[in-house]
C-alpha cells in the first residue's frame, strides 16, 4: 500500500492506495510532512483532486478499490452519481436505493466513506436544505459545497 499526503485549500489530504486502485482519500486534522516523490500509483490520484481544488475538474476519473460492505459499496455508488454542483438529502438517497426505511443506515454508510471528495458524501444535505453532519467539519463541507455552486455569491464584506 502506498500513501502520501498534499496541501489543499481545506488542510492536508492523505491518499492511499495501490495498483488495484485507490483506497482512501481524507482529510487530516493536522498539519503533516507534504510528500516529496508521489507514488506512482497515486499520480492520478493527487492530479485529479488538484485539479478539482482549481475549479478545472468536475468528475473524478479513478481506479478505485474502497473497502467496505456490500450495503455500503452500494451507497457510495449511488453517491458518486450525484453530479458536481447538486445536492440531495438521505431520504432523497435511500428513496433512491429502493428503501426508504434505511435512511439511517444510509446516513451510517455515508459517515463511512473513505474517499473525501471522489466519492461526494458533501453532496448530501437535510431534507430541510440545513447542512447536517459531516466527518470533515461543516465548515469544510460549506466551502465544497460553495466551492461547486455554479452561481457564485460575491461577499459585501
Amino acid at each position: 500500500m502506498e500513501t502520501c499526503i498534499i496541501n489543499s485549500p481545506l488542510g492536508f489530504i492523505k491518499i492511499v492506495g495501490d495498483e488495484d486502485g485507490v483506497n482512501s482519500v481524507s482529510i487530516l486534522n493536522s498539519e503533516e510532512k507534504i510528500t516529496d516523490i508521489i507514488p506512482i500509483e497515486l499520480e492520478d490520484c493527487v492530479i485529479q483532486l488538484n485539479e478539482y481544488f482549481e475549479g478545472s475538474r468536475k468528475q473524478f476519473d479513478l481506479k478505485l478499490n474502497a473497502q467496505g460492505t456490500d450495503f455500503q459499496k452500494k451507497v457510495w455508488k449511488q453517491l458518486a452519481q450525484i453530479p458536481y454542483g447538486k445536492t440531495t438529502s438521505y431520504l432523497e438517497l435511500s428513496k433512491q436505493l429502493g428503501d426508504v426505511k434505511a435512511i439511517r443506515a444510509v446516513a451510517n454508510a455515508n459517515g463511512k466513506n473513505p474517499l473525501w471528495i471522489i466519492v461526494p458524501c458533501h453532496r448530501i444535505i437535510g431534507s430541510d436544505g440545513s447542512l447536517t453532519g459531516y466527518a470533515g467539519g461543516l465548515h469544510r463541507k460549506k466551502w465544497l459545497l460553495d466551492h461547486e455552486n455554479p452561481y457564485k455569491q460575491l461577499s459585501l464584506f
